[in-house]
Order: structure tokens, then C-alpha cells, then sequence
């Protein structure tokens, strides 16, 4: 889904302007705190928000200096063809300056504030400036086949060779007898510096295929249909077929080898069809509910005035379709796979949030979660549908998470730290690993992509702040007997001990259950010293956050929640008494040839 802008107004002399421009492009406005009155949200330093937007993909309208945006994002600048754009306006809104990604949004988005402000939109790439339009930003419906040639033959048209126009006037530019040409064709030309060629999206391949059908054998009969109907891959605007194939390897890799989406009908909606169809099929009808797959679904997507280019064309194992819609397809009709995110967003500073993370919450259209997660992710969550449950609703978090994924939707289950470290990323796998009469989810539900993106764990957290406590051989437990038995805890605590394993303790305590913890310090102090150092971490990352050191056997139940994360030290594990206080290392075996090299040094 597109992503929409964010509006930051960071003084109160410009935030009239800041609202007037959200409401011209359909924006949220995010404001300094103490410094804006009115907004969506608020931020406390500008700098780390416009950061961590940019690194979400959001499109970024700021209105203040240049200067504060360009320093906020300057450390993300790698890409410039995956940047978001990012704007600048004054505080009187007469200036809007596209800064960066002028081709990707920003020049349009510029143009399209300073007409609702009545200002003037400081647009400086070459192109835009002289002729008005940047040939590697065709309109919506078309695809620029060769957008590498694009600055050669630009720069060869400021240079004076002059523009001739094959096909559809796309640009609205005049025309003449010689230079480069802007080919408008549907058909597989090939490009150069001195031919830009755009495809209008007309097309879309309706697909079809027996359970687990070979990805290549798909390949090569939607070759064979685009060849046979004279059509370039890039004039497809998505591919279609049946929701009960949606999970289909052979329908994702051809979707991903076009980098088209994958659009989806029930068999009802393709039924509807029926009387359009060239090859309707009772077998078919039989086995989904319908009488024809890739006609159908090629049908459903171009409507009603659109018609088959190619009928179906079958394999052994597949089936192609090419429908033709009479004009640019832009808005498609079926629905999305469904794609579930699940994101561990760390601890919870912004800071230790990922970029990959803040992408995919900041693409998402519903978010889920325990509410105090989802209230960590700050303005990156206002305007978001939001799902909240509660502490201990974990199954129904992940049920309700992939059930509205299962209708198409683009949702992100929010988890704290890393989201397959004693999260929700097993649950989600379990449930859909269980058919819908062995308590699993939906169908629909088992067939949505699935995206796990990696967060900083508490574990991460806490060893950095405590220095290097996991410089060597280390494991994991949680003393939480809600779903662990308890002597299978017991039994993984005493391995641990023997294996003189630095070990974190996760859940260690609740208003319930006291006494794991105590067990498991008797249990390591028969393996390991008793001036092992302990460290105590609560609410890392948070202003509350709280790190101690304890020996271990002096290590308190009481002084621990279940928002602190304890660490035990090996035997081998050490404090190092420094001048700004104490640092946790746990040394790897270097000693011995430091060690080595002093003697060395010596003799």
C-alpha cells in the first residue's frame, strides 16, 4: 500500500501552514512538543523523528528550515531510488522545495502544495525545469521500460536533439520530426538512449494450476502467452487468479518475477464470469466452485468492457489467461494476498527499532498487539487501525492477527524485543501448522505471507548496557511455568548450571509466582561461585530504565519484576571496576595469549 505523508510542524509560527498543507494532501500532522499546539502527534526532538520516519519510507513535508531535514535524514542517505521523499516548506508556505526524491513523489508533491498555498514550488531537476515533466515518472498506468536510459535522453533533449512522439501523448509535450523518441506501445520494443519506452498497463494475466505446479512450467506459458499476443511484460498490470490459490508458489514467484501484484477472487466472483468465458470447464466447476480459473479471473480484473486477448492456453500443469482492459488498469479490483508482519520493535526506544521494522509497521493498515507495545512505536502509530489485547491474550492476539491478514489486509503483529524470542512468531507458526478442526485458523487465514523481521531483544539490550556479559557460550530460559511444565524447567536450569552457561532469565517473576527464581540461584551457586555477578535490568530502553549489579548470592526475588531482565554470569564472568562504575564481561580465551604475548614480551 502507498504509504501516506506525514507533515512535521515544529514552531507555532508555522503551523497554521502545516495544517493547511496536510488537508491539501490528505496527511497527518506530527508537532514538537511545547512548541505546536494542534496535531495527530507529537514528537520530541525533530531530528530523531524525521530520522526514523525516513528509515520507515514515509514521505516526509516539513515546515521549517531545510537545514533540520536535511541533517535529520542526511545519516540514511544511501539509495535514491528507494528514498521516500522529502520536502521543505517555509512558515508562510510562498516556498516549497522538493529536497530529495524528486523523481519518486517529491517534484509532484511540491507542485501539488504550492498550488493549494498559493506558493511556488522551487523544483531544480533539470528536466522538470525545462520542459516541465520528468520523463522517468510516467503517469500513473504506465511503466518506463528502460529507466536507465532516462538521464541520457533527457540530458541529449536539453541539449537541443529535439523530441518525436510514437503512440499516445503520455507528457502532453509537442511533438516533432526527429530526436529522441518517447515510444508509448504495449508491445516488447527494445530501448536505447535515444527511445524511452513506456508501456500503458492494460494488461493482466489470469492464472491457474494443480496444487504445488512447478514455478518454471508457469514461466514458460505466461512466455508463451505474451509472446503470442505481441504483449511486453511491462504493459502487465498485475496477475489474477482464484483466493484458493493464493499461496500458490507457481502464482508468487510469477507475480515476483513481473513485480506485479498478486490480486485474488472468490470462486463466486469468478463464477459471474461464466458467460464471458471461452473454455468454461464442469470439471473445473466440480473442483473450486466455479467454471473457469484464468479466463475468469483475467475477466474480473478488466472489466466489463474488457475482453480476452488470449484465451486459455494450458499446460500439463497450469493454465494462462490475457485479459485486456481498454484503458491503463490503476485501480485493481480482487483483493491482496494478506501479508503478516511480525515485528519486534526492541525494547522500546525508537532508537533500537530497525529500519525494517519501522517499514513495515509504517506500511501496515492494522496493527495488533498488548496495547502498552503498540503505544511504543510513538506518532508511527497515529492514524493506524489498531487491534489492542491484553496481557495473557496471546492466542487470540495471533488468531485475530492472521484472520484479518487471511481478508487481504496488510496487518503487523507488534511484539516487544524480537518477536521470535519468546513472542508471538512460534504462536502464529503453531496455529497456522493446525487445520481449522484442530483449533488452527481459517484457510484463507494459512494461505497469507508471512513476513518475521528481527528486533533487538531484551537479552541485546540488557548485555549492552551491561557491557559484554555474552562474550562467550550463553542460552536462554524463562521461569515462567504457564506453559512449561516446571521440571522441565528445573531439568534446563540444572543443564545450564553444569554447562556453567551465562544464562538470561526471562519472565522471572509474577504476583504469583515467586519462588522459581530463589530455586534457581540455590541451583547455580552449587556450580558456580558465590561472588558471581548478576545484573538486573528493568524497563531498558525507557525513561524508567534501571540496571544494577548483584552477587549472586545476594540476589533478591523482591527487587525483580516482570520487566526486569536478569543476567547471571559464568564462572568465568567478571565486573571491570571502571571510572564511570562497573562493566559485565564474560572473557572468551583471550587471556592466554595476551597472557602468551606478555610472557614473550618478558623473557
Amino acid at each position: 500500500m502507498a504509504i501516506r505523508p506525514v507533515v512535521l510542524a515544529l514552531s507555532r509560527s508555522g503551523e497554521e501552514t502545516a495544517h493547511r498543507v496536510a488537508k491539501s494532501i490528505d496527511a497527518q500532522v506530527h508537532g514538537r512538543e511545547g512548541r505546536v499546539a494542534q496535531a495527530d502527534a507529537f514528537f520530541a526532538n525533530a531530528l530523531d523523528h524525521a530520522r526514523d520516519l525516513f528509515a520507515a519510507g514515509v514521505p516526509i513535508v516539513g515546515v521549517c528550515a531545510s537545514g533540520i531535514l536535511i541533517r535529520g535524514v542526511a545519516p540514511l542517505l544511501s539509495d535514491k531510488r528507494a528514498e521516500p521523499p522529502v520536502v521543505s516548506v517555509n512558515d508562510d508556505g510562498s516556498v516549497v522545495v522538493p529536497l530529495l526524491g524528486g523523481h519518486r513523489g517529491a517534484n509532484r508533491l511540491a507542485r501539488e502544495i504550492s498550488e493549494a498555498l498559493g506558493g511556488v514550488a522551487a523544483v531544480t531537476t533539470a528536466g522538470d525545469v525545462a520542459m516541465g515533466v520528468a520523463l522517468d515518472e510516467p503517469p500513473l498506468g504506465y511503466a518506463l521500460a528502460n529507466p536507465e536510459d532516462a538521464k541520457s535522453a533527457m540530458a541529449a533533449m536539453l541539449g537541443g536533439s529535439g523530441l518525436r512522439i510514437e503512440g499516445q501523448n503520455i507528457f502532453d509535450l509537442q511533438d516533432g520530426d526527429a530526436g529522441v523518441v518517447l515510444n508509448v506501445t504495449d508491445a516488447p520494443v527494445q530501448g536505447s538512449e535515444a527511445e524511452l519506452v513506456y508501456h500503458p498497463q492494460n494488461f493482466v494475466l489470469g492464472l491457474g494450476c494443480a496444487r504445488n505446479a512447478d514455478p518454471d512450467e508457469m514461466w514458460e506459458q505466461v512466455e508463451k502467452v505474451l509472446a503470442e499476443a505481441g504483449v511486453a511484460a511491462g504493459a502487465i498490470a498485475a496477475v489474477a487468479s482464484i483466493d484458493l490459490k493464493g499461496d500458490e508458489p507457481a502464482m508468487i514467484e510469477t507475480a515476483k518475477r513481473l513485480s506485479k501484484p498478486l490480486r485474488l477472487f472468490t470462486a463466486a466472483q469468478l463464477e459471474e464470469e461464466t458467460p464471458r468465458l471461452e473454455n468454461p470447464s464442469e470439471v473445473v466447476f466440480a473442483e473450486v466452485g466455479c467454471h473457469g480459473v484464468s479466463e475468469a479471473a483475467a475477466l474480473a480484473m478488466v472489466g466489463t468492457q474488457g475482453s480476452l486477448r488470449v484465451s486459455k492456453r494450458k499446460a500439463a500443469n497450469v493454465t494462462v489467461a490475457l485479459g485486456e482492459a481498454v484503458a491503463p488498469l490503476v485501480d485493481l479490483k480482487g483483493r491482496a494476498r494478506g501479508t503478516l508482519s511480525i515485528v519486534g520493535i526492541g525494547p522500546g526506544q525508537a532508537s533500537w527499532r530497525t529500519p525494517e521494522v519501522s517499514r513495515l509497521v509504517a506500511e501496515a493498515e492494522e496493527l495488533v498487539g498488548y496495547g502498552l507495545y503498540i503505544d511504543l512505536l510513538g506518532p508511527l502509530a497515529i492514524g493506524k487501525e489498531r487491534s489492542d489485547f491484553p496481557l495473557g491474550g496471546e492466542e487470540a492476539r495471533c488468531r485475530y492477527a492472521l484472520e484479518q491478514a487471511g481478508q487481504g489486509k496488510n496487518v503487523a503483529l507488534v511484539c516487544s524485543g524480537d518477536a521470535g524470542i519468546y513472542a508471538m512468531g512460534a504462536l502464529v507458526f503453531e496455529l497456522m501448522d493446525r487445520a481449522p478442526d484442530e483449533m488452527g485458523v481459517s484457510n484463507a487465514a494459512r494461505r497469507v505471507e508471512v513476513v518475521c523481521s528481527p528486533g533487538v531483544s531484551a537479552l541485546q539490550g540488557a548485555a549492552a548496557r551491561a557491557g559484554a556479559p555474552l562474550g562467550h557460550d550463553f542460552c536462554a530460559i524463562s521461569l515462567s511455568d504457564l506453559l512449561t511444565p516446571r521440571d522441565d524447567i528445573l531439568r534446563r536450569l540444572k543443564a545450564a548450571a553444569e554447562g556453567d552457561f551465562v544464562i538470561a532469565f526471562y519472565n522471572p517473576v509474577s504476583k504469583t509466582r515467586r519462588t522459581l527464581l530463589a530455586e534457581a540461584r540455590e541451583i547455580l551457586l552449587k556450580h558456580r561461585p558465590s561472588d558471581t555477578p548478576v545484573m538486573l535490568a528493568s524497563s531498558l530502553g525507557r525513561p524508567e530504565e534501571n540496571v544494577r549489579y548483584r552477587r549472586l548470592d545476594e540476589l533478591e526475588v523482591d527487587e525483580v519484576d516482570m520487566l526486569t531482565v536478569v543476567l547471571i554470569g559464568s564462572s568465568n564472568s567478571k565486573l571491570a571496576q571502571l571510572g564511570t562504575g562497573p562493566r559485565m564481561y564474560t572473557p572468551r580465551g583471550y587471556a592466554r595469549k595476551i597472557d602468551g604475548d606478555l610472557s614473550q614480551q618478558a623473557s
